[in-house]
């Protein structure tokens, strides 16, 4: 299910019902402009809207069913295979040579690195910081609700939390957000020091899942697209990259005090 999808059962319901755009609008209460640019796709629905849709068309919960499942396939195709184990996950180790792992951003860093050089659409970029954003709240909620939530180590070269992504606003609230992310229950902030100089991470980053049953998976990204790994080979050789850079980082009451004096506002 995607959304283009879910545009066409909307559009389906209303002819069944024999209801135009504008009475739609008038029996939802929305206007008729913000329907069309729903249905011609320039503007995402909000569940909000689906259901008001459902109750006004007499689909039964149709739409708002099929948005959720819309919901839970968003962003691109090749991700939705990580998904999986990133939400089954009960330890995540994450390691960035260049920027603040996704999982951590703000919303305005995390803008500003999927605009970076203008390649996407702003509503695609929209799009994939409202995901980004969404993975970010599941995670919270497991590690704050969950009796027993998944372990998660974040490894961050130096030069992660120095570059002013955004400019210097938006990177001191992203060198905030990483001293508040730091507090939550099961979670860990290593910085390896630009000291240390070549190291076996500069060549890129990647995040390790574990799962219940032991397995392990490993998420890759290039210039592309990301990929998910899971053959023992590469999982051996990813594992022992993780134990050297975890051995050349600061420990995390050191890189949270590196974090503060790169902070700029209290």
């Amino acid at each position: 299910m995607n959304f283009e999808m879910w545009i066409r059962a909307l559009k389906a319901a209303r002819a069944a019902a024999g209801v135009s755009q504008e009475g739609l609008a008038t029996l939802i209460k929305w206007s008729p402009s913000l329907i069309a640019a729903i249905e011609t796709g320039r503007r995402r629905p909000t569940m909000e809207f689906a259901v008001a849709s459902d109750e006004a068309l007499q689909t039964g919960g149709l739409l708002a069913e099929l948005l959720k499942e819309a919901d839970r396939e968003r962003g691109p195709s090749w991700f939705a295979a990580w998904r999986g184990y990133e939400q089954a996950a009960t330890r995540l180790r994450a390691f960035e040579p260049c920027l603040v792992p996704g999982l951590l951003q703000t919303e305005e860093y995390a803008r500003a690195v999927i605009s970076a050089g203008g390649l996407q659409p702003p509503a695609m970029v929209d799009e994939l910081v409202a995901v980004r954003i969404e993975r970010q709240q599941l995670l919270r909620e497991q590690l704050l609700r969950q009796e027993d939530p998944p372990q998660c180590v974040f490894l961050l070269d130096e030069s992660a939390v120095r570059r002013p992504v955004g400019g210097p606003a938006v990177l001191d609230a992203q060198l905030g957000r990483l001293l508040e992310e730091a507090e939550l229950p099961h979670v860990r902030l290593h910085i390896i020091p630009n000291s240390v100089g070549a190291h076996v991470g500069l060549i890129g980053g990647f995040v390790l899942a574990e799962l219940p049953d032991g397995e392990q998976a490993i998420y890759l990204e290039n210039a592309a697209r990301g990929h998910v790994v899971n053959d023992p080979e590469t999982v051996r050789l990813i594992d022992r990259k993780w134990d050297s850079l975890l051995g050349e980082a600061l420990s995390t009451s050191a890189s949270l005090d590196l974090i503060r004096k790169l902070k700029v506002t209290p």
